[in-house]
């Protein structure tokens, strides 16, 4: 799930501590370093599901060969996951998985994971936990519009309620562990600690780096 960087405004919450500009330069240091990794991910499909649909030019032009670009669809983030999910589980999938595009660092070894849950039919629903109280990745089996409807987006409600909808809907519910994504200056300098030298993204690691000294 992606924003087309310079399309857009991104990392508005980061604004106090980078320029729009450079705000949206991180972002798409994010965004082809995500992509990059999602590339070397074995047994999965990679989709960019981008916003907005008008910018799919400029998205084309970004995106490496060997992925399938669609337009996002939807009044709010929800409608556009549910319909995202539903038009890959529609084109034949096991299932289909969502995953952000700013948490830089995620381990491509739970995506690896909840792919393999889904393919084998081992749970209905996977989620990656957000230390913020989000979600980093969902993937479903089958389409589950319950999981996103009225959902209070960009808050630490999202991932409590979303556990509760899968409990209460009886399905059954991997759970991978949790990582960080990157929204406040906070987040960032988190990013900053935690990144080696010499691991890591690295047009992420190189911008964030230059940004720190």
């Amino acid at each position: 799930m992606a924003k087309v960087p310079g399309a857009t405004p991104v990392k508005s919450r980061l604004h106090p501590a980078l320029t729009p500009d450079r705000a949206t330069e991180l972002y798409r240091c994010f965004l082809l370093d995500r992509l990059d990794a999602l590339a070397r991910v074995p047994g999965i499909e990679p989709v960019v599901a981008f916003t907005p649909a008008a910018a799919a030019d400029t998205l084309q032009a970004l995106v490496p060969t060997g992925f399938r670009c669609i337009a996002q669809h939807g009044p709010d983030l929800g409608a556009r996951l549910d319909t995202v999910l539903a038009t890959l589980i529609a084109d034949g999938h096991r299932g289909a998985i969502a995953i952000d595009s700013d948490s830089p660092t995620l381990p491509m070894d739970y995506v690896a994971e909840a792919a393999r849950v889904l393919e084998s039919g081992l749970a209905d629903v996977v989620v990656g936990p957000c230390d913020d109280g989000g979600y980093y990745l969902i993937g479903v089996a089958a389409p589950r519009p319950a999981l996103f409807e009225k959902m209070p987006w960009s808050t630490s409600e999202v991932l409590p309620l979303t556990l509760q909808r899968v409990k209460d809907l009886g399905l059954c519910l991997h759970l991978l562990p949790s990582w960080f994504d990157v929204d406040t200056e906070a987040d960032l300098r988190r990013l900053h600690a935690e990144m080696g030298s010499d691991d890591g993204p690295a047009r992420t690691r190189a911008f964030v780096r230059a940004l720190f000294g």
